[in-house]
């Protein structure tokens, strides 16, 4: 079963290409931190932004890189099914542990249709990941899909992004949940998440402080709610901060503040607005993220 933290990486570019030897530094940082599992080419990797030559040679450098420490659930989504098949079974064939898989987007299928589709893929045999994300793909999995679903041996846990916490109710009222995990697709959420019985979170902020972002998740699994409220509450500025523009151009600016990223993006995205990005950086200072004696340098760059 999955369960703790999943860190949706980040992919660092540098001069308009992928940036390798910090990609390596990126996953040796995660580990070293104690991260249960990495998470290449989602939403937070830019994987639109990425040619299919790249998006395999990330995979391939993550696997290589986690050496089996830890899991690797690699992002094989698209809306076409032969390309999400084709995508899955480039990341099954290079050791990739599971498959994360989003909701199709554009196309807007009906829930018949997202039920073949995940089916297809689960098919091949590689553990997946269900990507519940309406608010990027403008459709959403029903509850009765996702039970569905659940049924099928491969499909072994749900991203659920649609802030709601009543769908998130019902997954748990209608799937087996010794063997089907729900993990927080929102970092603030985490939290009231786990109190209903989900098992951890794909998390954009631990690519930056991955321990302590775990420190919520191992409260929570051992049914520490007390503590688990205390570092919610200490960390959720940083949760909010990290979405005040378009993931994941705040979390690649605050990695290069904290010298772990260049902070480059590929268009249409950006870099932050003068005013968010000040106040990214408040944030960063006010919770230690940055030391005092950083400052300066983020002021000049």
């Amino acid at each position: 079963m999955l369960k703790g933290v999943f860190t949706a990486m980040v992919t660092p570019f540098r001069d308009g290409r992928i940036d390798w030897e910090r990609l390596r530094a990126n996953v040796a940082f995660q580990i070293e931190k104690g991260i249960d599992g990495l998470v290449p080419v989602g939403t937070t990797g830019e994987s639109p932004t990425l040619s299919h030559d790249e998006h395999h040679e990330v995979i391939e450098c993550v696997v290589e890189a986690v050496g089996g420490k830890v899991k690797v659930i690699a992002g094989t989504g698209s809306n076409a099914t032969d390309e999400a098949l084709d995508l899955t079974r480039h990341a099954q064939s290079v050791g990739v542990d599971v498959a994360l898989v989003v909701n199709p987007y554009y196309n807007k299928p009906t829930q018949e249709g997202l039920y073949r589709h995940f089916s297809q893929i689960a098919d091949l045999g590689l553990p997946v990941v269900l990507y519940n994300i309406p608010g990027r793909t403008a459709i959403a999995l029903a509850p009765s899909t996702i039970a569905r679903l659940a049924e099928h041996p491969n499909v072994v846990a749900i991203k659920e992004a649609t802030a709601d916490m009543d769908t998130a109710s019902q997954i748990v009222a209608s799937c087996d949940m010794s063997r089907f995990s729900i993990l927080s697709g929102d970092d603030s959420l985490t939290l009231p998440l786990m109190s209903i019985g989900a098992k951890g979170v794909i998390s954009v902020l631990s690519n930056l402080i991955p321990d302590r972002v775990r420190q919520l998740t191992e409260a929570a699994l051992d049914d520490d709610f007390v503590t688990a409220r205390r570092v919610h509450e200490a960390l959720f500025a940083l949760f909010k901060v990290m979405f005040i523009e378009t993931n994941p151009i705040p979390i690649k600016t605050a990695m290069m503040l904290a010298s772990m990223d260049s902070g480059e993006m590929r268009l249409p995205l950006c870099e932050m607005s003068g005013e968010h990005r000040a106040a990214l950086e408040r944030a960063l200072f006010e919770h230690e993220v940055l030391a005092c004696e950083d400052e300066d340098e983020a002021a000049k760059s």
